[in-house]
């Protein structure tokens, strides 16, 4: 079936002010790339004009530099959800000229079904293969792709040149039914396969096909440091002792990880702790050291959202699809992050903070609590529903003029009704069944850095009673410190007293 070929330009104009826009893709993985570069071309040139132009973007998780960073640096954004990580867009957002609204990943597709957002204008979907029927193979992300197909007025398709036709059978495409005629989804170990390898559209939707050739742009990893290597060996060595205490059953159990450093500093530790049998991911994101993990025989599947690796890795994994097809399954963003399937394999959830506070409460967004850093992902899907919920970050940055262990979280993305562990390279504090004193000594001893212990252990007598002894007066002092001398260490309790 034939479509008509267009120049990116040509199918940027197509798009009108205030349009909503689906894209494709997850964590940059799978994002469009040409298209939205032209569609910032002519806003700026819509803007010189003097013309409004901005679009409402709707994806799966974060895209790329090529997508939310050229609509950004054009202000071509007015509403975006669930997810960012692109600087350009994140100075927009805390400066108020895109309105972000932050949501958990597995929430978006269904709440776009439901009509809560309006209809979708036009999708714009990269794809490794339109068939003959005109069903298409996806690339390395899926994200919110089978709702944005189905409901889309219009359709666009990036078909990117990378993309080999192998990638034909990596994906499993499984659109539930909405309540209240929804059913369990049938995934009962990592590996099995529910849908079909295809997102199936009506082809008239289909407007045209824009050709591109391009890996998906996510940077290497920086070499890991002391630090990361520390928190890493400490994750690793709180599971082995819950295997060894029976409190993770012998065959262990499916793992789920974030997006980052310190994450990918706990995967490749997996890799040396061999009293851990081989392990299997039931995640949202695969990285480089996942690939590593399955090239070692120590990782024998993965289910994911997206393979958000770095160029030489994904060009690794696409050249050698042989290798990984029985090792790698994709899904779009409302199975891999199902709260109800994350319950059922009892998936431990491992995933990185901003800043925890001694209470165990979690920010994962908002830096002094007030400027937007990414927004809060996948991370409450797993940690609400994880069979242990684990949160790790340094314990100071800067040097140690912010301590990331603080007398009470400047804003909160997971209580510690949710929290289960929380590690720095400090060490381990194992929070279950304790009460909110005997969690804050837990974490100051466990995993504050030592010139900060003393201050929160003397931010603890200031308390003023109660099961939870806050001087609300002072809780944020911490913050208000940094934000006055750019040290928190130079906080001073007397003043409170």
């Amino acid at each position: 079936m034939a479509f008509p070929i267009l120049s990116a330009q040509e199918a940027a104009d197509l798009i009108k002010n205030n349009d909503n826009l689906g894209f494709s893709g997850f964590t940059a993985s799978g994002s469009p790339k040409v298209v939205p570069e032209a569609l910032a071309e002519k806003a700026v040139k819509e803007h010189e004009a003097g013309r409004p132009f901005k679009v409402n973007v709707f994806t799966g998780a974060s895209t790329n530099n090529r997508a939310d960073g050229a609509l950004a640096r054009a202000n071509a954004i007015n509403r975006r959800t669930p997810y960012q990580n692109t600087p350009d867009l994140r100075l927009r957002i805390n400066s108020h000229d895109a309105h972000y609204f932050d949501l958990h990943l597995s929430e978006l597709a269904q709440k776009f079904r439901y009509g809560t957002y309006g209809d979708l204008d036009v999708a714009i979907l990269e794809v490794a293969e339109v068939l003959d029927n005109g069903e298409l193979v996806l690339g390395t992300g899926v994200g919110n792709v089978p709702t944005y197909a189905k409901y889309a007025k219009k359709i666009i398709l990036e078909l990117n040149a990378k993309l080999p036709a192998g990638m034909y059978g990596m994906h499993d495409i499984y659109l539930p039914l909405d309540p209240p005629h929804r059913r369990e989804i049938p995934i009962y170990k990592p590996s099995d396969r529910i849908g079909v390898p295809t997102v199936k559209v009506d082809p008239s939707k289909i407007i045209g096909v824009v050709h591109s050739d391009s890996y998906d742009m996510v940077k290497k990893f920086s070499a890991l440091d002391d630090v990361t290597l520390q928190i890493g060996a400490n994750v690793c060595g709180f599971l082995l002792g819950e295997l060894r205490a029976g409190r993770i059953p012998k065959e262990f159990l499916p793992l789920q990880s974030g997006v980052g450093n310190v994450a990918n500093a706990v995967l490749f530790g997996l890799g040396d702790a061999k009293e851990i049998p081989p392990v299997q991911m039931y995640t949202e994101v695969i990285q480089d050291a996942v690939i590593e993990l399955m090239k070692m025989g120590r990782c024998v599947f993965g289910s994911t959202c997206s393979l958000t690796l770095s160029d030489d890795t994904e060009a690794e994994v696409l050249g050698n699809l042989d290798f990984f097809r029985d090792k790698l399954v994709i899904r779009p963003a409302e199975i891999s992050n199902s709260p109800e399937v994350i319950r059922r394999l009892g998936v431990i959830a491992m995933n990185t903070a901003l800043e925890a506070d001694i209470f165990g409460n979690i920010n994962s967004t908002h830096v002094v609590g007030t400027k937007m850093m990414n927004g809060i992902g996948g991370s409450g899907d797993f940690t609400r529903n994880g069979y242990i919920s684990i949160f790790s970050c340094p314990s100071i940055t800067k040097g140690g003029l912010i301590s990331n262990i603080v007398p009470m979280a400047s804003h909160i993305d997971h209580t510690e009704h949710s929290v289960d562990v929380i590690i720095t390279d400090q060490g381990v504090a194992d929070l279950r069944g304790k009460d909110p004193v005997q969690r804050a000594h837990t974490i100051i001893d466990n995993c504050a850095h030592p010139m900060y212990r003393e201050l929160l252990r003397d931010y603890l007598k200031l308390g003023k009673g109660g099961q939870t002894p806050h001087m609300l007066e002072a809780s944020l002092e911490f913050h208000n410190e940094f934000l006055r001398s750019g040290n928190m260490s130079n906080v001073d309790w007397a003043k409170f007293a």
